[in-house]
């Protein structure tokens, strides 16, 4: 593989993004609001969840946000509010992929962009042997030469100035399973509100299977539009409360952010915290629950 010709790619990639630059975060966010959602966007007297996390990327900069939105640094920021018992293990972080030495690693683990989001900056690793090395280097050299000083395409300000690096954990799938479910818990000034459960994604995104919950577990009719959704009411995880409590001790302080753990046969790992959900262009379905999420989130 041509590894210059993958950063002469990425290179013109970023310098089309970087002739947007210009353009103001509010006018950008205008425009981009309306091309994803088909509503104006209105900043003045937001009342939509989708409006409102527009507001907070413009308007609330707390620099702990950052720390939590780099997936190394979180754990600092975990460990600080005492729950360092529900962290995953780390076997490194590392500047640029020269720096692995694989022979060292055990069979098994994940790589992660440290500013990664959506679920694809992530790569599985489930035997060191079958690795493509090739493509595996490529992605990783991908991810740490994202230039630092660019504005973000969603204009999320946490990402920006931050330096792009790679992770290694241990990887969390129980042998023999193909998914790993997510539990994604919506807070609003620590207090939990509903969550969204994530299935058949971790190996496979096109299959991925999504549902909203109440704070009980109960299945909520409400769906997001770019995913299928879970066809019928899955069991309550085990220790289900302890992660509430956990996603309470976590979210205070913040007027918004997105909790998420993994929960194995009820042992708990966290995840990461995501303060601009999906960017703020999430469409519901139905409509109003746009609002309900907006009723809970109160703007500083």
């Amino acid at each position: 593989m041509n590894y210059k010709k993958i950063l002469k790619n990425q290179k013109k990639r970023i310098k089309i993004i970087r002739m947007l630059d210009f353009i103001p975060d509010k006018t950008m966010l205008k425009i981009q609001y309306k091309i994803k959602t088909g509503h104006k966007l209105n900043l003045d007297n937001p009342k939509r969840y989708s409006e409102k996390i527009q507001w907070y990327k413009l308007n609330f900069h707390n620099c702990v946000m950052a720390q939590c939105s780099d997936k190394y640094d979180v754990r600092n920021f975990v460990i600080k509010r005492g729950l360092e018992n529900i962290l995953n293990e780390v076997y490194g972080i590392y500047n640029h992929p020269d720096e692995i030495d694989f022979d060292k690693l055990p069979d098994a683990f994940v790589l992660k962009d440290t500013l990664g989001g959506g679920g694809n900056s992530v790569i599985l690793v489930e035997n060191k042997k079958s690795i493509d090395k090739e493509f595996t280097y490529s992605k990783m050299l991908e991810w740490v030469n994202e230039p630092i000083n660019r504005k973000h395409p969603g204009r999320e300000w946490v990402y920006e100035g931050r330096k792009h690096r790679i992770i290694i954990e241990k990887i969390l799938i129980p042998e023999g399973s193909m998914d790993l479910p997510d539990y994604k818990i919506f807070c609003f000034n620590g207090v939990p509100f509903c969550i969204y459960m994530m299935q058949n994604y971790t190996k496979n995104h096109s299959l991925g299977e999504l549902s909203f919950f109440d704070c009980d577990f109960n299945m909520l009719p409400v769906k997001r539009l770019d995913f299928k959704s879970i066809s019928q009411q899955p069991p309550k995880p085990k220790n289900f409360d302890k992660m509430i409590t956990y996603a309470k001790i976590l979210s205070e302080g913040f007027p918004h952010v997105r909790v998420d753990f993994y929960n194995i046969d009820g042992e708990i790992f966290f995840g990461e915290m995501t303060f601009f959900n999906a960017s703020g262009y999430i469409k519901f379905d139905p409509d109003k629950f746009d609002y309900i999420l907006g009723e809970r989130f109160e703007l500083p």
